[in-house]
Parts: structure tokens; C-alpha cells; sequence
């Protein structure tokens, strides 16, 4: 079947696609039968495979052309072929994103004109210590992928371990398509980047990309910072919309660098050598002494370590055993008898 056999549905300007493309269970289920074959084929043996009716097979194959999750496959005769779901997010999604940031960028501008022709003589007009606000993941994504465009000397990332993982690495993702123009990149990520699956074949197509990794047992929050001139502070929460604020600040930006650079003095490359693995987990048990030494619950250590509970418990467990402790209190002051509560290269508090 080719997009010649489909009726086209016309999106008016302005309009969000979901108004006009509603995805039903006909839909999803034509998806998934075209995943099983590689093309999508004729719809009446689809039809009788899936026990649904043409016609309503026919208007979901359109819905699918129209959210780009088929595509034409010019090398194949035109036959309609299933697009991965994140080719198609950028496909239709992306020009979206990009013309929200822009408006607001032109707000920005504007408001700036404005602010520079009515200020009284003398006046600096440049906004200094000004934040703006943006909601949502598409303005923030939005932000992203254009200031990731005119990125050309340094993109620096941190990335917590703590929040709804998904949606973070949804949010950053447009920031490393500066790898692709060899753009140096300092990301810091949280230990557990070395140890979940997914999580560290992620780190490990960033840091093939050309991007240099350090991880600790800590990271603060999610920020970014576009070559050393303007950074982006990312509020998440487990429930509710995304938030992040711009800064333009000279001074801000580099306080955030130099807390960064500190930050990453004291981290651990990220690779595949057994002394980095060594030096993230003594620097993991550090940082769990240290935490349970200051009488946190369980809830609090592992939201700092950007961990769950439930794996939380497992290495207070673990440490609570290896020092042969009965208590958490017992096990803070072995801990403290066995390595400093702090990283290597650091003072202790009021040394």
C-alpha cells in the first residue's frame, strides 16, 4: 500500500493535530501489525488479520501518515513502512517546539527594544540578574534545540539521578545534537549511570559521540550551560509540568561554572576500567556514611543519591554488614574510623 491509496487530511495553520488525528485502538493496532511486518501491505489482509474493517483500517493508516509513524519508502516501491516513534516525534513534534521558543524569544526581543527606547539616558538597559521562566517540556525543549544551534564552544550538562528519569532525558536530549558538530561537552551524571543497563548504554553512545563523562555519588540538579554565556536551571517534579529558567547573567553563569568545575574535579571519568568502578563505589559508600551519619531516613539518602528506596536499603544493607555495624549510628562512626566523610582531595568541614 502506498500514501497514493490514502485520502490526505488536511491540518489547517494553527491547529493542534490531535483536534484533526485521533489516535484509536484501530490505530494502535495497525501500528504494532506494521512493526510485525516491516510495511504496512494491503489493508484487507490486514483487515482480516487484525478482525477489523477495512474502512476503519483505512482511516487509521491515514492517521499514521499524518503523526509521520508511516512513511513512504521510495527505495521499496513506495510501500508504507513504520517509523520509530522518536523519528517521528522529531518529524512533527520538533518544528513545534522550535516556533514556541521562538515567539518567545521575539517577546524577549521585543521587550528588550522597548525597555532600551524608554530608558532615561545613563540608564543601563542590558537585563542583568533578569530570569526567564519557561513551562512545559516543549518550551524547554524548544530553548534547547536553539540555543543548541548557535552553541559553538562548549556545552556543559548536569544530569541528577533524581526526579522521573524519562522526562529528564527527554528534556536534555536536543542539547547533544552539538556533538554532531564536535562542540566540547562536560556532562555530569550521578554513579548509577555506571550500573543500570540503560542508563550506562546511554552514557556510553554520549561518550562514543565525542562527549567527556564524570559521574558522582550526587548531582544537585538538572542545568545546562551554552557556551559559558547563558545556562538553563530545569525544575522537575514527579508530578505536574516541567519548569526551567534562563539566566543571562554574567555573574550568575559563572558562579554555575565554577561550581561545576569543582563539582567535576572531584568526580570519576566515566569507562569501562575496574579502578573507575572502584573509585564511584567507595565514593557511593561515602557518601551513604556520610548521610546516615547526619541521621537521614532512608527516603532522603536515596532522593540525594538519586536512587530508589528500595536500592537505597540494599546498599545500607550492604555497608551496615561490611562494617559490621547494628546500627546506623554505629555503622557512621566505623565509616568514619574506616574512610574520611569526605571526597578525596576535600577538607573536612571546618578543617
Amino acid at each position: 500500500m502506498t500514501t497514493a491509496a490514502l485520502p490526505r487530511i488536511g491540518l489547517a495553520p494553527g491547529v493542534d493535530p490531535s483536534d484533526d488525528v485521533r489516535p484509536d485502538d484501530h490505530t494502535a493496532a495497525l501500528y504494532r501489525y506494521a512493526l510485525r511486518r516491516g510495511e504496512l501491505g494491503p489493508l484487507d489482509v490486514a483487515a482480516a488479520e487484525l478482525g477489523a474493517p477495512t474502512g476503519a483500517l483505512l482511516v487509521a493508516a491515514t492517521r499514521l501518515v499524518e503523526l509521520r509513524l508511516l512513511t513512504t519508502d521510495t527505495a521499496a516501491g513506495g510501500r508504507l513502512v513504520p517509523t520509530p516513534p522518536e523519528v517521528a516525534t522529531d518529524l512533527l513534534v520538533a518544528p513545534v517546539e522550535r516556533a514556541i521558543y521562538r515567539r518567545r524569544d521575539l517577546a524577549d526581543q521585543l521587550r528588550d527594544s522597548i525597555r532600551a527606547v524608554t530608558a532615561p539616558d545613563g540608564e543601563d538597559t542590558a537585563p542583568h540578574g533578569e530570569l526567564d521562566t519557561l513551562t512545559g517540556g516543549a518550551e524547554i525543549r524548544g530553548l534547547f534545540k536553539l540555543a543548541t544551534e548557535t552553541c559553538r564552544r562548549e556545552l556543559v550538562v548536569l544530569r541528577p539521578g533524581h526526579g522521573p528519569e524519562a522526562v529528564i532525558d527527554d528534556l536534555l536530549d536536543p542539547c547533544f545534537e552539538a556533538l554532531e558538530r564536535a562542540v566540547p561537552t562536560r556532562i555530569l551524571a550521578p554513579h548509577r549511570s555506571r550500573t543500570g543497563f540503560a542508563t550506562r548504554a546511554r552514557a556510553a553512545r554520549l561518550a562514543a559521540s565525542g562527549a567527556e563523562i564524570r559521574t558522582l555519588s550526587e548531582v544537585p540538579r538538572a542545568a545546562v550551560v551554552f557556551d559559558r554565556s547563558t545556562a538553563v536551571l530545569v525544575d522537575l517534579t514527579e508530578h505536574g509540568e516541567p519548569t526551567a529558567r534562563r539566566v543571562r547573567d554574567a555573574d550568575v553563569v559563572g558562579f554555575l561554572l565554577e561550581l561545576f568545575d569543582q563539582l567535576w574535579a572531584d568526580a570519576t571519568p566515566f569507562g569501562s576500567d575496574a579502578a573507575g568502578y572502584a573509585d564511584a563505589a567507595d565514593d557511593l559508600r561515602r557518601s551513604l556514611a556520610r548521610l546516615m551519619a547526619e541521621g537521614h531516613t532512608d527516603e532522603v539518602v536515596a532522593r540525594r543519591l538519586g536512587m530508589s528506596v528500595r536500592t537505597c536499603r540494599r546498599h545500607i544493607a550492604g555497608l551496615l554488614q561490611e562494617l559490621d555495624a547494628v546500627s546506623r549510628f554505629q555503622a557512621g562512626v566505623r565509616a568514619a574510623d574506616r574512610f574520611p566523610l569526605t571526597a578525596a582531595g576535600q577538607p573536612a568541614s571546618g578543617a
